[in-house]
């Protein structure tokens, strides 16, 4: 078994910048990748960037491209995502997710492993 724990949710401004964290414990801690999603109420859950955790090669939603960056750290079993020049449309609940094989896509949800509970960004304009 294994858990992910996000942090760094919060209020901001558009324009803002926030930092997600997400800590990875036990069987997640060797997961191949690693990604986030964010979900707003209504719509479905989309996926909002990944990373291979042997490689570090990373992908990106067109939607954040060039605003969010997707980081880790592996000594501390920790992912990031730095997300900056927030706008209105960023507001949703995000989630870290991991993979146990490769391969990996954001666009298949169902395939990863593990999910933690949540952290909220709120964008204010």
């Amino acid at each position: 078994q294994g858990q992910l724990v996000e942090s760094g949710g919060g209020s901001v401004q558009a324009g803002g910048s926030l930092r997600l964290s997400c800590v990875a414990s036990g069987s997640t801690a060797k997961s191949s990748c690693m990604a986030w999603f964010r979900q707003t109420p209504g719509k479905e859950r989309e996926g909002v960037a990944r990373i291979y955790t042997g490689g570090g090669g990373t992908y990106y939603a067109d939607s954040v491209k060039g605003r969010f960056t997707i980081s880790q750290d592996k000594a501390k079993k920790s992912v990031y995502l730095q997300m900056n020049s927030l706008n209105s449309e960023d507001t949703a609940v995000y989630y870290c997710a991991a993979k146990a094989f490769l391969p990996c896509s954001i666009d298949w949800q169902p395939k990863y492993d593990y999910w933690g509970q949540g952290t909220q960004v709120t964008v204010s304009s």
